[in-house]
């Protein structure tokens, strides 16, 4: 069976193809995480998120199969509807994996005067796997993206992402104009895809408008598929997105630029 798959990006974005990857590790290097201990700073979407985790929490420690986690299955993954609904996945495909997509959308301006509108140059981001995640926990992941927004991007490959303190699964990029998502690490090699898009929604109205809830809005939902030259992946999708709008206008923009965003 041909597979899908779909990231929160995220954005929220997601990939289809191969066996979903573990959220965890036996890495405990120290430097690998990413701490904020004091509640009291949690902006809005972070509290959020530890909420959600708090209530999936106090639900399996009442299960009988307690202290081991639930199984890592996919197929207990929902995908979240979009305000305008997106079309589903390609006949034969299934779920591979899931991610949250961190990084930036990328922007050029012609010039800065106020009626010059800035053009979309593609994007960069690190891929986090959150498959059991999306597994076991699909309430905690509605929140994950947007949460994410309020930390830096992990500076090395070996660093979690927070809050989530989940592991790089790969990279997304474009190759001049193509997206791509390349989800390959030293801890394994899941899938390839370079992809066009085929159908786009916008996101919902209280998404969140960017960083630290300053910025211009979320990008929209998409459906990409195959365009040649893929391995395993034959369609992602860009879900759940948080930030990563450009202003309005070029006025006081630099030539080029970037936006901070996630999707799943």
């Amino acid at each position: 069976m041909r597979s899908f798959t779909w990231m929160l990006l995220a954005s929220a974005t997601a990939l289809v193809g191969a066996r979903p990857m573990p959220d965890n590790d036996n890495d405990r290097d120290g430097d690998d995480y990413q701490y904020d201990l004091d509640s009291t700073k949690w902006a809005p979407p972070v509290r959020n998120y530890y909420e959600s985790i708090g209530k999936k929490v106090a639900v399996i420690r009442d299960l009988p199969s307690f202290p081991n986690p639930p199984p890592c299955d996919l197929s207990k993954a929902v995908m979240p509807t979009a305000p305008t609904p997106l079309p589903p996945p390609g006949p034969g495909l299934k779920l591979a994996h899931v991610v949250i997509g961190r990084g930036t959308q990328n922007y050029t301006c012609a010039n800065n005067s106020a009626t010059t509108k800035p053009v979309a140059v593609g994007a960069v981001a690190n891929l986090y796997n959150v498959s059991c995640l999306a597994a076991t926990s699909p309430d905690a992941l509605t929140y994950l993206s947007s949460s994410s927004l309020e930390y830096d991007v992990p500076s090395k490959d070996s660093q979690r992402m927070a809050p989530a303190q989940v592991f790089m699964s790969g990279h997304h990029y474009f190759l001049e104009s193509t997206p791509t998502f390349d989800v390959t690490t030293k801890r394994g090699s899941y899938g390839y895809l370079q992809c066009k898009k085929d159908a786009s929604s916008p996101p919902p109205a209280d998404s969140v408008k960017g960083q630290h809830g300053e910025g211009y809005g979320s990008v929209p939902w998409l459906k990409l598929s195959d365009a040649g030259g893929s391995n395993i992946f034959k369609e992602v999708y860009r879900l759940n997105t948080a930030g990563g709008n450009p202003p309005p206008s070029c006025e006081n923009q630099p030539k080029t630029f970037e936006i901070q965003y996630a999707a799943e």
